[in-house]
């Protein structure tokens, strides 16, 4: 038996069920969960939805990551938040060791951008600032950095890491074959890995909030 492709029908209620997903994640920026889906379809079970939601996902319709919120945002979606106002990133806050997922889970907020920042918002995501450790480099607490996770560090970027299972945003260093993190602001320790240290995404744009 062949795999199921998005060239195969849907059946109306799966139809239903995507039109459904397509409209909650416009309105809210995140997937509805299973109690909302039955809700609206009037289901008594978790069961009739998640069949429904296999099928979709085996036509490639949609894409599941197991978390409650986990169907990931269709790709009509992300064209549609390319609005007048730019392009919508998600603000991320813990980013796991597998790199940006854009589940409620791991979304803070939805921020408008302006498209010279970011090509897209597969790739691209924003972080909000914490802490005064890179005040040298002119990046404050609260502010926004636009990272982009598919672009690789070089030496002296600024970057968002993942550090024996810490995020944080530092300057990335690679030194006589070692690789550490360092802060600007001389009242911070360079940070070097106990177990390891993965680079989730380069820096490449800030945005401050002005009261």
């Amino acid at each position: 038996m062949r795999p199921s492709t998005k060239d195969d029908p849907l059946t109306k209620k799966q139809e239903a069920v995507l039109k459904f997903i397509e409209e909650y994640q416009m309105e809210n920026g995140k997937s509805p969960i299973l109690r909302e889906m039955c809700k609206k379809f009037k289901y008594k079970s978790d069961n009739s939805i998640l069949k429904h939601l296999a099928g979709l996902q085996k036509k490639g319709h949609i894409t599941m990551d197991g978390t409650p919120r986990g169907i990931g945002l269709l790709p009509s979606v992300r064209e549609k938040l390319h609005g007048e106002t730019g392009l919508k990133l998600p603000v991320l806050g813990f980013i796991p060791a597998g790199g940006p997922v854009f589940t409620e889970e791991y979304i803070n907020n939805w921020v408008s951008v302006d498209e010279g920042m970011a090509k897209n918002s597969r790739d691209f995501f924003l972080v909000e600032v914490t802490g005064n450790s890179m005040i040298d480099a002119g990046i404050f607490e609260g502010d926004l950095v636009v990272v982009n996770s598919k672009k690789e560090p070089r030496n002296g970027d600024i970057v968002v890491a993942l550090v024996d299972n810490q995020n944080t945003l530092k300057r990335f260093v690679k030194e006589g074959g070692k690789v550490y993190l360092k802060a600007e602001n001389k009242e911070y320790d360079d940070i070097y890995p106990l177990n390891e240290l993965t680079a989730q995404g380069v820096v490449t744009a800030l945005i401050r909030k002005y009261q």
